[in-house]
């Protein structure tokens, strides 16, 4: 079973609830992998601190023009719809970042001036918490396309009973790549009106790819009525709600797990977990 664990919004607990569910299902003795594709902020170590088993370079294919070579003809600037690469007087200039790797402009390349390089972006880390595997990825400083590794950081999940995908908050491209291949999606929210909001767009985004999904609310207790009454109106069931918990947020701030400190937020989560296992 592949569980994303995706918001609209960044700060509604998203990543409490997936490190919780992993650790819970890691007590129950099921093989679990938490892979945190939340790569420009990845911070599901801070609480399951894994060991590092290894770590490497995720890079990406980006066109080097030999000068000598090339006639200025400008068809891989046409092709180019990222200006990545642009004929400018007597130059063609690249600019790395803005490359989405496609290879458009080597294939038209008439004189294959062009050829591809690789560019290290980001890396990708595992380890291990016991018998919990754990793979996240960080994008370097300055760089802003995740979706390679994102898709890095899936490619290196080992076979388990349970993979969870903790998700870059949003709904942009980043969220759509880390929740591709998912067998559902629980949907994190907070009863407020920015949460609102951002759940409404998720929705869309996660029934769009044709995924089934669920939500939990968290900080639950506050005015959480509007909220219910989206998810009847979209026919979407809140399988958990997590209480607004000083103990919880205390546990948070020292980097602790909050199932590990507070059997009620544990016996919450592990209800959760098999509603999870019954459902798919």
């Amino acid at each position: 079973m592949r569980v994303a664990i995706a918001s609209g919004k960044g700060g509604t607990g998203k990543t409490t609830v997936a490190t919780n569910l992993a650790w819970v299902a890691a007590q129950a003795k099921k093989s679990v992998v938490y892979l945190d594709c939340d790569v420009e902020e990845p911070n599901g170590q801070i609480f399951l601190r894994p060991i590092k088993d290894w770590q490497k370079t995720v890079t990406v294919s980006v066109p080097r023009v030999d000068p000598v070579v090339c006639d200025l003809c400008g068809q891989c600037g046409q092709i180019c719809q990222f200006s990545a690469i642009v004929c400018v007087g007597q130059k063609v200039l690249v600019f790395p970042e803005l490359c989405h790797s496609c290879g458009g402009c080597d294939l038209v390349c008439p004189l294959s001036a062009i050829t591809e390089v690789p560019r290290g972006i980001a890396t990708v880390m595992a380890g291990h918490t016991g018998s919990l595997r754990y793979v996240q990825g960080l994008l370097n400083i300055g760089e802003a396309m995740s979706p390679p590794v994102i898709r890095a950081v899936k490619a290196e999940a080992p076979e388990a009973d349970l993979v969870i995908v903790d998700a870059p908050p949003g709904t942009a491209c980043p969220v759509v790549e880390a929740v591709k291949g998912c067998d559902h999606v629980l949907l994190v929210t907070e009863p407020t009106p920015f949460g609102l909001h951002d759940l409404e767009l998720a929705l869309e985004t996660v029934r769009s790819l044709g995924i089934s999904c669920e939500v939990v609310i968290n900080r639950a207790g506050l005015n959480g009525s509007a909220t219910k009454e989206l998810c009847r109106r979209k026919g979407v069931e809140v399988v958990a709600e997590f209480p607004d918990s000083r103990r919880v947020a205390e546990a948070y701030s020292r980097g602790e797990l909050a199932s590990e400190k507070d059997p009620e937020i544990r016996d919450l989560v592990g209800s959760l977990l098999g509603h999870l296992e019954n459902s798919t």
